[in-house]
C-alpha cells in the first residue's frame, strides 16, 4: 500500500534535479530529429552562435599557445616590449572568447525559449482537441509534468546543453590538434591519462547520481503528502487525523534526511575526486615534460602549455558525461510531449457539413450501442424519442448509463452503433460547433474560472454583451448575492469558485445556460448540496431555463421528477421501463421498487417540480 502510495505521489510530483533518475527515451534518434525541427527554424541564428562557439572555443586554444611563445620566445630573449605586447594580446583574446562566450549563451537562451514557447503553444492547443477518452487515460498531474517538468527539461537542454557540447567537441578536437603541433611524445603522455579520468569520473558519477535517485523518491513521496494534506486539511481536521498525520511526516521527513545527508556525501566525493584526477594528470604532465627538456625533447614554455591544455582536456570530458545525462531526460521529456501531439484529435467528420441552424429540440436515439471498451457494452439498443419542449427524465441505479446517454448526445463519445438524431439529423453530420451550441449543461459539479463573475457568465456566450450578462444573472436568481459581492460583477473568484458557497456557484452555472439560451439542456443534480432557501432559489431559476427546452435530466431523487413528461429507466445500459411517474408507480415493476427503496418508513414531504440528478 505504501509502495502503491510512494509510486503515485512520483508520478504526480515527477523528481526533477540534476541528479534525477536518468530516463531515456525509446527512439533518441527520432526524437532529436524531431526536436531539431523546431529549432531549425531559427536556423540564421543558429548559424551565428555556431560561429560564436567556433571563435570561443578556437580563442581558447589559442591562449596556451600564446603563453608557451612568451616563455619560449620572448621571455628567453629577454624582449620585454615582445613580451608587453603579447601578454596584451593574451588579454585580447581571453577577452574577445569571454564576449563571444556570453554572446552565445544569449541568443542561444532566446533561440532555446522561443522553440519551446512554440513547443508548449502547440502542446497546449493539441489538448484543447482531444477527446476524452485521452483524459480518461491520464491523469491531470501527468499531463501538467509535460507542460512543465518535460518543457523545463527541453528548455534547459537546449539553452545550455547544445551549446556546452558543440563548445565541448570543438573544443577537444582544438586541443588534440594543437598539442600534437606543438609536440607530439607530450600529447600522447596527456591523452595516455585520459582513460583513467573518465574511468573514475564515470564511477563516481553513477554513484552520485543513485545516491540523488533515492533522494528524489523520498522528495516526491513528501511532496505528494504535504499536497494530500492541504488539499484534504478539513478531512484531517473533521477525523481528528491531526497527530497521525504529523507522525507520518516525520517518518518521510526523517528518510528524506538520512537520503540526503548520504547523496551530499557522495556529491562531495566529486569535486575532491575530480581535482586529484586532474591534478594527478597535471602531476604526469609536468614529470613526463621535465624529462623530456633534461633531454632536449620538449620546452618550458611548452611543458606550461601542456599543463594549461590538460585542463581544458578535461573539462570538456567532464562536461560530456554529464551533459549526456542531461540530454536522455530531455529527450524522454520531448518524447512524452511528442506522444501527445500524435495522439489523435477530436474528429469533426461533419466540418464541411451544412451548419445547423437553430434546432426546435426533436431529439431521437435509434438502436443505439456504445461500449468504452471493446467486448464490455454500456448502452445496449438504446431507443427513446423527446419530443421539443419535452421534460425526459433518466433514472436507474449508479452504472445504468444514464451520463452515458447525455455524453453520446453531446458527442463527447460516439456511438457504437444505432444513431441519434435532433431534428431528424444525424449528429455526426453536424458540425461539432454548430452541435454543441444547441445544448446546455447545468452539472452538480460546476467549475468555475479565476476570473470576474462577470466573464465566467459570459463564458456561456463570449460576445454577450455587460446588459445580456446582468438579465441573464437575474433570470437566474443570481443579480442578488453578486450585487452583494466586493466588487459586484468584477470581483474575481477564487480558484474553481471556491469563496462562493454551492449555492451561489450553481446559480453561476444556471445563468451561464440561461445567457447561451441552446435549445436542448442536460441538467445534473443542482440542490443536493444547498439549504432549502438556496435550493427553491435554484428551482426557480432551473424551471425558468427549462421553459420552452428540450431537458434531459439524470435523475436520482426519484421525487423530483414527478412532473416530467417521459421517464425513462435504465439497467445494465438497457431502457426497462418508461412513462410517467404515475404510470410507472402503477405498475409496481423497477421504478416503483426504486422509489419505495427511497421512501420506504418515511413520507415524502412537498416536493416541488425541481429537477434534482446525479452523474451515475
Amino acid at each position: 500500500m505504501a509502495d502503491e502510495r510512494r509510486e503515485r505521489r512520483q508520478v504526480a510530483h515527477g523528481a526533477a534535479g540534476r541528479w534525477a533518475p536518468v530516463e531515456k527515451p525509446a527512439d533518441a534518434r527520432g526524437t532529436l530529429w524531431r526536436l531539431s525541427g523546431y529549432v531549425w527554424r531559427q536556423r540564421a541564428v543558429l548559424l551565428g552562435v555556431t560561429a560564436l562557439v567556433a571563435i570561443s572555443s578556437g580563442l581558447g586554444v589559442l591562449g596556451p599557445y600564446l603563453m608557451q611563445m612568451a616563455i619560449d620566445v620572448y621571455m628567453a630573449e629577454g624582449d620585454l616590449a615582445g613580451l608587453g605586447r603579447l601578454a596584451l594580446g593574451l588579454v585580447a583574446v581571453y577577452g574577445v572568447g569571454a564576449t563571444a562566450s556570453w554572446l552565445q549563451a544569449y541568443i542561444m537562451a532566446a533561440v532555446a525559449q522561443d522553440s519551446v514557447r512554440m513547443l508548449r503553444q502547440e502542446l497546449f492547443a493539441k489538448m484543447q482537441k482531444l477527446p476524452l477518452r485521452f483524459f480518461d487515460r491520464h491523469t491531470h498531474g501527468e499531463l501538467m509534468s509535460r507542460l512543465t517538468n518535460d518543457m523545463d527539461n527541453v528548455s534547459r537542454v537546449l539553452a545550455d546543453t547544445v551549446v556546452q557540447l558543440v563548445s565541448s567537441v570543438l573544443g577537444l578536437l582544438g586541443v588534440t590538434v594543437m598539442m600534437f603541433v606543438i609536440n607530439w611524445r607530450l600529447a600522447l603522455v596527456t591523452l595516455g591519462v585520459v582513460p583513467l579520468m573518465a574511468a573514475i569520473t564515470r564511477l563516481v558519477s553513477r554513484r552520485t547520481r543513485a545516491g540523488f535517485r533515492i533522494r528524489q523518491e523520498h522528495l516526491g513521496e513528501l511532496n505528494g503528502m504535504i499536497e494530500e494534506t492541504v488539499t484534504g486539511h478539513r478531512v484531517v481536521q473533521a477525523y481528528s487525523r491531526e497527530a497521525q498525520t504529523v507522525q507520518e511526516f516525520e517518518v518521510i521527513n526523517r528518510k528524506l534526511q538520512q537520503a540526503s545527508v548520504r547523496a551530499q556525501i557522495f556529491a562531495g566525493l566529486v569535486g575532491p575526486t575530480m581535482n586529484f584526477v586532474n591534478n594527478a594528470g597535471y602531476a604526469v604532465v609536468a614529470g613526463a615534460g621535465g624529462w623530456m627538456a633534461l633531454r632536449d625533447l620538449a620546452t618550458v614554455g611548452q611543458i606550461a602549455a601542456f599543463i594549461s591544455y590538460a585542463r581544458q582536456f578535461s573539462w570538456p570530458l567532464n562536461q560530456m558525461a554529464q551533459l549526456y545525462n542531461q540530454i536522455q531526460s530531455a529527450l524522454a521529456g520531448a518524447e512524452r510531449v511528442f506522444a501527445v501531439l500524435d495522439e489523435t484529435p477530436e474528429t469533426d467528420d461533419a466540418a464541411e457539413g451544412g451548419a445547423m441552424s437553430e434546432a426546435a429540440g426533436d431529439v431521437v436515439f435509434e438502436q443505439v450501442d456504445f461500449h468504452y471498451e471493446p467486448g464490455t457494452p454500456v448502452l445496449r439498443q438504446v431507443n427513446l424519442h423527446a419530443t421539443p419542449g419535452q421534460i425526459v427524465a433518466l433514472v436507474g441505479p449508479t452504472g445504468a448509463g444514464k451520463t452515458t446517454i447525455v455524453n453520446l448526445l453531446t458527442r463527447f463519445y460516439d456511438i457504437t452503433g444505432g444513431a441519434i438524431r435532433i431534428d431528424r439529423r444525424d449528429i455526426r453530420d453536424v458540425p461539432l460547433d454548430d452541435l454543441r451550441r444547441q445544448l446546455g449543461i447545468v452539472l452538480q459539479d460546476t467549475f468555475l474560472f479565476g476570473i470576474p463573475v462577470m466573464e465566467n457568465i459570459r463564458y456561456g456566450r463570449l460576445e454577450a454583451t455587460d446588459d445580456e450578462v446582468v438579465t441573464a444573472a437575474r433570470l437566474a436568481n443570481a443579480d442578488a448575492f453578486i450585487s452583494h459581492l466586493p466588487q459586484g460583477y468584477a470581483t474575481v473568484l477564487a480558484e474553481n469558485g471556491s469563496n462562493l458557497s454551492q449555492g451561489q456557484r450553481q446559480l453561476l452555472a444556471i445563468a451561464r445556460a440561461v445567457l447561451a439560451a441552446p435549445r436542448i439542456l442536460i441538467l445534473d443534480e443542482a440542490t443536493s448540496s444547498v439549504d432549502t432557501r438556496t435550493e427553491r432559489h435554484i428551482q426557480e431559476a432551473m424551471l425558468r431555463l427549462m421553459q420552452g427546452r428540450t431537458s434531459f435530466v439524470i435523475a436520482h431523487r426519484l421525487s423530483t421528477i414527478r412532473q416530467a413528461d417521459q421517464i425513462l429507466v435504465l439497467d445494465g445500459g438497457r431502457i426497462v421501463e418508461q412513462g410517467r411517474h404515475a404510470e410507472l408507480l402503477a405498475r409496481r415493476g423497477f421504478y416503483a421498487r426504486l422509489y419505495d427503496s427511497q421512501f420506504q418508513g418515511r413520507k415524502p414531504g412537498r416536493i416541488g417540480t425541481s429537477m434534482v440528478a446525479d452523474s451515475g
